[in-house]
């Protein structure tokens, strides 16, 4: 009885991600791998990605909560989803590089970076 109601305060603690991301059209768990395999948090923290503490970027805790993406980017879904796939493309001068993903990829980060936990 003590290791259940243990378990349940603990599951209780951790936010659940959603299946599926209306906004993005993107699956979260899948973003939180993307994230992993594209070495995101070499560069930035981001909550819920094992060994995502990088400091050359901005941490991405709380990304949804943000106006803008790069401080002049609207945050809105498909301008996350833009930023991911093209950052070079949209800022030149940003040091953050186009690391090829694809659409479907930039979808499920976005959907994950939108729902991560803080």
């Amino acid at each position: 009885m003590v290791i259940f109601a243990v378990c349940l305060v603990a599951s209780a603690c951790q936010p659940s991600l959603p299946e599926r991301d209306i906004a993005t059209h993107g699956f979260p768990q899948a973003g939180r791998d993307a994230i992993a395999r594209y070495g995101c948090g070499a560069c930035h923290t981001i909550g819920g990605v094992p060994g995502a503490h990088g400091t050359v970027g901005p941490s991405l805790k709380g990304l949804g909560d943000r106006a803008y993406l790069a401080g002049h980017i609207p945050n809105t879904p498909d301008g996350l989803i833009a930023w991911i796939q093209h950052p070079q493309a949209l800022d030149p001068r940003s040091a953050m590089p186009d690391l090829g993903v694809n659409e479907t990829d930039a979808r499920n980060i976005a959907a994950y970076l939108l729902n991560a936990p803080r």
